[in-house]
């Protein structure tokens, strides 16, 4: 080994290498030099940004009159997720998704079905509590489905549930009714990926119509059967 005393390196000889005091590792795989986070921690990071990202939303009416934003509530690695249409105001009052009448009554529905409410994920359509507990406008609906769509590939269900007519408009358009379409198993494209959806009534129109249960009884149990052939644990 001869030393550069201009660089103070050490410049190593060809004939040097065949020197029994030292032995070379040679491997053929690439070394790793990219660490990776978690999936875990990677997915709550995307989380949050998509939060601020909303929190930061500029010129909103449902901003302006909400006491704070209603972002999601449950696992945020679950295989089910239920999409609702906006906070009311113990939603906006507590900060989470269904927590009023329209949430116990959902929590029944639930468990109906065996599934632990603490099990799925849970968010609204639009974040922000309408004023007086209003229906989102079109132009809302439009404007949060942008956030909605994101939220749904971070979570990438295997079962996208969505209740009531503005989480159906928000990703189907209006060109369907949930009247007719609820019930039946349909296809939504995010982010050019498949996500199983089911569509049926929120519970709040429940309360209003209680007759109805009867058809969200049957989508329950098409859900639950769905569950079982797809062999997600919950």
């Amino acid at each position: 080994m001869i030393l550069d005393k201009k660089n103070q390196n050490a410049i190593i000889k060809l004939e040097d290498l065949n020197s029994t005091d030292i032995e070379f590792i040679f491997s053929e795989k690439p070394i790793n030099r990219i660490k990776t986070k978690p999936p875990l921690e990677e997915k709550k990071e995307l989380l949050e940004n998509l939060k601020l990202e909303i929190q930061n939303i500029e010129n909103c009416e449902l901003k302006s009159s909400a006491k704070q934003i209603v972002f999601s509530d449950g696992d945020i690695n679950s295989k089910i997720m239920i999409v609702g249409e906006g906070p009311g105001q113990k939603e906006d009052d507590l900060g989470k998704p269904f927590v009023g009448d329209a949430g116990n009554l959902l929590n029944k529905m639930l468990l109906a079905i065996n599934i632990n409410r603490e099990k799925i994920y849970i968010t609204n359509v639009v974040n922000y509590r309408p004023p007086n507990n209003r229906k989102p406008e079109p132009g809302e609906i439009e404007r949060y489905s942008e956030y909605l769509r994101k939220h749904i590939s971070i979570i990438n269900p295997k079962i996208l549930i969505l209740m009531g007519s503005t989480a159906m408009e928000a990703l189907f358009g209006t060109k369907i009714k949930i009247t007719k379409d609820r019930g039946n198993w349909k296809n939504l494209i995010v982010n050019n990926k498949n996500y199983l959806t089911m569509i049926t009534f929120h519970p709040a129109y429940l309360l209003r119509q209680p007759e109805q249960k009867k058809y969200s009884w049957s989508d329950l149990k098409e859900i639950r059967k769905k569950i079982d052939e797809l062999n997600i644990l919950i």
